[in-house]
């Protein structure tokens, strides 16, 4: 099975990381973002399968610049909570959203399943670039040497 490459969107660093960690345990290659530019910063040295963005972002946040983004507005985005589980949502929330996890009650291999499902569509690569090796980078980046 090829590795699935996901960006995590919060509105936090702690949130972020939180979801790359748990979502690295689900056996995919993640990277944590902060905020609508970080997402939008992320695709400029990799282009990932799925996005993981935090509800509470995408529903508070204007997302022009994820719209305007080649990258962005052509990837899967699954929709994660902490607080809200999915019959909590407003319908008119889920336009263009490929998935909904509430995170307090999902098991890594759910996860990996609803991941690997929203992914199903041609890859889009920019130039080549090889996400796994920019996420090295930028692990490496932030790892006390």
């Amino acid at each position: 099975m090829s590795p699935l490459y996901v960006v995590c969107v919060a509105r936090h660093e702690y949130i972020a990381s939180h979801m790359a960690r748990f979502f690295e345990h689900a056996e995919v290659c993640t990277v944590g973002v902060v905020g609508v530019q970080g997402a939008v910063d992320s695709t400029r040295s990799c282009a990932p399968d799925v996005v993981v963005c935090e509800y509470e972002l995408l529903t508070t946040h204007p997302l022009d610049q994820w719209e305007c983004d080649e990258v962005l507005r052509n990837t899967p985005i699954v929709a994660v909570s902490l607080s809200r589980r999915s019959n909590e949502l407003v319908p008119l929330d889920c336009n263009g959203i490929a998935g909904f996890l509430y995170l307090p009650t999902l098991s890594p291999p759910d996860a990996q399943k609803l991941l690997r499902a929203a992914a199903m569509r041609p890859r889009f690569t920019p130039g080549g670039t090889n996400f796994a090796s920019a996420q090295s980078e930028s692990l490496a980046a932030r790892t006390p040497g």
